[in-house]
């Protein structure tokens, strides 16, 4: 090598080394972000999940026990009445607010009521429900309150889509409503008080958020083969209630099964057998997919006793585990959702029967999880039961 290139070669050289060590220096940071992003993929996707019981609007006990006609339209008149003084239409604002605020990617509801009217007739007793006039839709009413402002002629695209209905409970009954006697239906002299039938439709819904990324497919529900039957007035009367479930994906996370269902609420053996249906080979919750479990369990291993554990206990025994939080509790108030006068009181949820679960503990975790609707809003409580929502992780396999 010449003099004359020997700066040239210590240039090269010195530039050479820097090079060298600016790799060096670098390269631990390039290695810490391929093992954060390792870490990242290894996590999966996170989705947001509820369960909310939306409550019928009354208590059905004092017509499924009336001794007689007489007191049985006596009673329907009044579940009537309390339908109207819980005001589903406001309560539907708060549930709608509450959803929007959390964001859930999924959501399962119970008691979707739909309730119809018809004029008075003992027929649908022997014959059943008949009813169409549409006095309230839950259904339709809640979404109305999620995606208001929204659509065609509204800011932006709808919020919440409908993925699945199952119907359950239907019965049409005649009824009392206005409390006047003997403004009944001359030609049937053995209702003199009933004016008008009532209709109830029990139903379960699966809601999807819209523009967040979810995709659902495979979408089912059905009624359980355990049923619980009461005799009313003498004749007997089945209680239909079952499950909605799909197959989803959120923001690209591993397909998994969803399921949400209603448990029977008076008979724990009857209870016990549909969770065993949930679980058993072929049922909606035995998925080759992770499942996730959630709905209104009626059922607990803490905070209820005796044989209303036998259901939670059933899920538990098949490898169901929790994936919500159990503090606060959420469940129930009385019939009166009213905030003032005989509504009841944020100390009336005292115990737990509306659960998320996942069957695969590895595939799924747990976040987050809270309780809501534990106060009122616009002077009326939202539901009997709180809503509970978790934020589940599921890892890519």
């Amino acid at each position: 090598m010449s003099h004359a290139h020997a700066p040239v070669a210590r240039r090269l050289a010195l530039a050479a080394i820097a090079s060298a060590l600016l790799f060096a220096l670098t390269l631990p940071g390039l290695a810490a972000a391929k093992q954060s992003n390792h870490r990242h993929h290894h996590q999966g996707k996170v989705a947001v999940v509820e369960t909310r019981n939306l409550y019928l609007g009354a208590n059905l006990g004092p017509a499924i026990v009336a001794p007689d006609l007489e007191a049985f339209v006596a009673a329907n008149g009044q579940i009537l009445r309390e339908v109207t003084a819980n005001d589903f239409p406001t309560r539907a604002k708060g549930l709608a607010a509450e959803i929007l605020a959390k964001k859930p990617d999924l959501v399962g509801l119970q008691e979707v009521a739909l309730w119809r009217t018809a004029p008075p007739s003992r027929v649908p007793l022997v014959t059943g429900p008949s009813a169409t006039d549409v006095r309230h839709d839950y259904l339709q009413e809640l979404l109305g309150k999620l995606n208001k402002g929204s659509g065609k002629n509204g800011k932006g695209k709808p919020r919440y889509r409908v993925v699945v209905v199952q119907n359950e409970f239907d019965l049409e009954v005649p009824a009392d409503e206005n409390g006047i006697a003997g403004d009944g239906p001359s030609e049937d002299p053995a209702i003199p008080n009933a004016e008008i039938n009532g209709r109830l439709t029990m139903r379960d819904v699966i809601l999807a958020r819209r523009g967040a990324g979810v995709r659902t497919w495979n979408r089912q529900g059905g009624n359980f083969e355990a049923l619980l039957t009461l005799p009313v007035l003498g004749s007997p009367l089945t209680i239909a209630r079952g499950w909605t479930a799909t197959d989803a994906k959120v923001r690209g996370s591993h397909p998994f099964r969803f399921v949400n269902t209603h448990l029977e609420a008076i008979e724990p053996h009857v209870r016990a057998l549909q969770a065993s249906e949930l679980v058993a080979a072929g049922g909606p919750a035995s998925s080759g997919l992770p499942v996730v479990l959630l709905g209104d369990l009626n059922s607990d291993d803490d905070t209820v006793f005796g044989a209303d554990r036998f259901a939670y206990e059933a899920l538990l025994a098949a490898g169901m585990v929790e994936r919500s939080t159990g503090e606060p509790e959420s469940c129930c108030l009385s019939s009166s959702l009213l905030a003032v006068g005989d509504g009841g009181s944020e100390a009336d949820f005292d115990h737990q029967v509306d659960h998320i679960m996942t069957r695969d503990p590895e595939a799924v975790t747990l976040r987050s999880s809270s309780v809501t609707g534990l106060a009122p809003v616009n002077g009326f409580w939202s539901s009997d039961h709180a809503g509970v929502f978790s934020a589940l992780r599921f890892a890519h396999k």
